[in-house]
Parts: C-alpha cells; sequence; structure tokens
C-alpha cells in the first residue's frame, strides 16, 4: 500500500510540474490581463474588433504557462509546433502583402484620383515615421531597429510586421503589438489633436464635392500608381504590388470573382492567422523588457507627429490655395493609413461644428494616399537599411 501511494504520490508531482499553476510567472500573469484587456477593448468598446481579438486571444494563447524542458512543442517560439508554423507567414513577411492585396480590393481610390492633391496630406503624415526613427536613434537603437519602430507612426500593422520582420525581428512582437494598438486607438488620440491645433473656422471649411471620376481613370490608376512608386521604391514591390493588383482586380470589373475572394475570405483568413501569431508571439520572457517600454512610448510619439504633420500641411498648404479651393484642416489626421477609421475621425470631429459638412468623402483622399505613403516610406527604409 505504500508503495502504491509513493507511486501515486510521485505521478501527482510530476503532473503538477506540467501544469501552467506550477510554471506561471509574474509576467505570465501581467501579459494574460493585456490580452483580456484587448479583448476587453474589442468587445465593449469596439476599438478594432477585427484585430484586437485575434490579437487578445493571441496573447492569451502565448501566455498559458508550460514546462519548457518537457519537450511538449507547443510553443510559438518552438520550432515544429503547429503555432512556430503559422507564426513563419508573420517571420517570413508574406501575410502583409496578402493583407495589402486584400485591402487594394476593398479600397476606392476615387477620391484620390478626382483631386490629387490630397495625395500631399498623406505624404506629409509620414513625417511621423522619420521623426520617430530620428528619435530612436538617439534612444540607442541601431539604425534598423530605428526604422522598424518608426514605422509605427503610419497606423499600418501589415506594413509595420512586413518591415519589422526584416529588420528587427527581435522586436516585431513589440512593434506589431504597439502598432495594431495604436490603430485601435485613432478614435481616442487623434480629435484632441485635431482640435488643438484648429481654429473654429477652419473647421468649417467646405470643400468642393469631388468630380465624378471615370471608369477608365479607375482603371489606369493601379497600373500608373505601380510603376510609378516601384520605379523610384523597388524595395517596396512586395505591398504596393499587391495593393495595386487587388485594385485593378476591383476596378477592371471583369475580375470579380477574384476581387470578392481577396477582399472577403483571403483578407480574413490572413488577418486571423496574423492577429493570432502576433499576439502569441508576445510571450513574456520575450515581450515584457525594456525594449518593449520604449517601443510603446515610440509608438505613441511617432503617431502623435504623424497626426500633427497631416493637420500642420493642410493649414500651411492652404496659405497658397485659393479661397474657393481650401481644404478643411480636419481630413489633415486622415494621412496615416489606418483605413477608414482616421477617415471617420474627421468626420465625426468635424460634424461637431458643423453637421451639414461631409467631409468623409473628402478624408478618404489622403487615407488612402496614406496607405501608399507608409508603404512607400517602408520600401524607402527597407532599401537604406536592410
Amino acid at each position: 500500500m505504500g508503495d502504491f501511494l509513493s507511486f501515486l504520490g510521485n505521478n501527482l508531482i510530476d503532473f503538477w510540474s506540467y501544469t501552467g499553476m506550477a510554471n506561471a510567472t509574474i509576467g505570465h500573469l501581467v501579459m494574460l490581463g493585456f490580452g483580456l484587456f484587448f479583448i476587453y477593448l474589442a468587445i465593449a468598446k469596439e476599438y478594432e474588433p477585427m484585430l484586437l481579438i485575434p490579437i487578445g486571444f493571441g496573447i492569451l494563447i502565448g501566455n498559458i504557462p508550460f514546462n519548457l524542458e518537457a519537450g511538449l512543442q507547443v510553443g510559438i517560439y518552438e520550432e515544429g509546433s503547429v503555432l512556430n508554423i503559422l507564426y513563419q507567414g508573420v517571420t517570413s513577411g508574406w501575410y502583409p502583402p496578402l493583407i495589402f492585396l486584400g485591402i487594394g480590393a476593398m479600397t476606392d481610390f476615387s477620391a484620390l484620383i478626382s483631386n490629387p492633391k490630397l495625395l500631399l496630406i498623406g505624404a506629409a503624415a509620414q513625417f511621423g515615421i522619420f521623426g520617430a526613427y530620428i528619435i530612436a536613434l538617439q534612444m540607442g537603437f541601431d539604425p534598423s531597429q530605428a526604422g522598424a519602430i518608426g514605422i509605427i507612426g503610419g497606423a499600418d500593422g501589415p506594413t509595420a510586421i512586413f518591415l519589422s520582420s526584416k529588420l528587427a525581428p527581435n522586436l516585431m512582437g513589440a512593434i506589431a503589438v504597439s502598432a495594431y494598438s495604436y490603430m485601435a486607438l485613432v478614435p481616442v488620440i487623434q480629435p484632441p489633436i485635431m482640435r488643438l491645433l484648429t481654429t473654429k473656422k477652419e473647421r468649417v471649411i467646405r470643400m468642393k464635392t469631388p468630380r465624378q471620376v471615370s471608369h477608365t481613370e479607375k482603371v489606369v490608376f493601379p497600373i500608373i500608381g505601380l510603376l510609378l512608386t516601384t520605379m523610384l521604391v523597388p524595395s517596396g514591390l512586395p505591398l504596393l504590388g499587391m495593393l495595386f493588383f487587388g485594385n485593378l482586380l476591383k476596378e477592371s470589373g471583369v475580375t470579380k470573382r477574384l476581387a470578392n475572394t481577396a477582399s472577403g475570405p483571403l483578407i480574413d483568413t490572413i488577418t486571423i492567422l496574423l492577429g493570432l501569431t502576433v499576439g502569441a508571439s508576445t510571450q513574456a520572457s520575450e515581450f515584457l523588457t525594456i525594449d518593449s517600454v520604449k517601443i510603446f512610448g515610440l509608438g505613441a510619439v511617432s503617431f502623435i507627429m504623424a497626426t500633427t504633420a497631416g493637420v500642420l500641411f493642410v493649414k500651411i498648404f492652404n496659405l497658397f490655395l485659393k479661397k474657393g479651393n481650401k481644404i478643411n484642416p480636419l481630413i489633415g489626421n486622415a494621412g496615416v493609413s489606418a483605413v477608414p477609421d482616421s477617415a471617420r475621425i474627421s468626420q465625426v470631429v468635424g460634424s461637431e461644428y458643423d453637421p451639414t459638412n461631409y467631409l468623409l468623402m473628402h478624408a478618404m483622399g489622403p487615407n488612402v494616399a496614406g496607405v501608399i505613403g507608409s508603404a512607400v516610406a517602408a520600401g524607402i527604409l527597407l532599401g537604406f537599411l536592410y
């Protein structure tokens, strides 16, 4: 009987050593709290639920403690595990181009085509990327790491993942979570900046109704856009090529099934896999570092700088425009590429001061320009730093 009890006791001790409770650390509990917080924001506040629920649940999956010495091969960093195989789409950088394919297939560039000068707003907002890059260098990050961190200012999660997978793989989890966090917080961060930098008179500026864009223009745009951007920045080809290809599928009028697949089932599937694996990559041992804190801080600075640059650029640009052609500075925030949330914020803030002033259709111009701009900026950084 004694031998049996001893045998049973040893087995229970072995079983306990495999449990999550036995292997949990304070770091694991902190990260589990982060995961629950992301899920709360997605459900209760409806902040980017399509992104924050996969990421939040991924954080939970990635921070379930287990005995590393047991050889279970269930963690995302254990070669050969299922999560590790799925994560290769992030580390190899092929999830982001597929996301861009879907974005292109669901994006209408009409607002930009009808008013090309709005492209300049999208370009101006990229100042946040390069500003944060300089600050990151001053904080001790090497040039490659600084470039990957700076791209957070573009408010473009797939671009941030693509660039960090090439330039700073060891920081990718913190950069990706930071980028998606600030994308989700667009409704919180941008409005105060927009109000601070504009006058009441500027907020009620009415812009001309965009002209009607022809089918031919819509078809030609992705072709010309591809040639102009990738001839200038070939290193941006994976993102820009897929973005414009997806848009051509949409606008050609003869590949509706392909466009629907790219903008529906494909992008949804990749978003699930990308969000879940990025979240799971935030294991406490890898994520809870001083560098991660710095990255979150720099991400906020980058995003604020990008929003500020977009609004201030419009104010300066208006000095050179005739009275009837002036641009409402409230659409300057839409130069970041958080489509369509930042454009929607332009409308929300503008309607507070003039409920009859419809800014959304104008804000979509710099918004989609921001998507192109962040991809070009990523290509520039990749070309110089890789």
